[in-house]
């Protein structure tokens, strides 16, 4: 059974900082692309963070310099360290692990709360 389990969310002031973390089960996570999604009332769920087989990375724009995505493999971990939060941050954050080459084979966390208040 693959299974993502999401912790490190929380209620954080603005400007602090969160680390997320996501601990993979089931699936053979180093040959998995993994992301950070997020989703806020009332809006489309959307792509926050992504980095691949090779440790290449992505963001949206709007967290770029604020966040860092990376994984260690070893672990079977991906993280998210989020600095300089701001309230528009707040949202329900969702781990994803999509297979590199056998990319139906998807899974997503249960999502951890996010909360930045002003």
């Amino acid at each position: 059974q693959a299974q993502l389990v999401e912790s490190g969310g929380g209620s954080v002031q603005a400007g602090g900082s969160l680390r997320l973390s996501c601990t993979a089960s089931g699936i053979a996570f180093s040959l998995n692309i993994m992301a950070w999604y997020r989703q806020a009332p009332g809006k489309q769920r959307e792509l926050v963070a992504v980095i691949n087989t090779r440790g290449v990375t992505d963001y949206v724009d709007s967290v770029k310099g604020r966040f860092t995505i990376s994984r260690d493999n070893a672990k079977n971990t991906l993280y998210l360290q989020m600095n300089s939060l701001k309230p528009e941050d707040t949202a329900v954050y969702y781990c994803n692990a999509k297979h590199y080459i056998v990319a139906i084979r998807t899974y997503w966390g249960q999502g951890t709360q996010v909360t930045v208040s002003s």
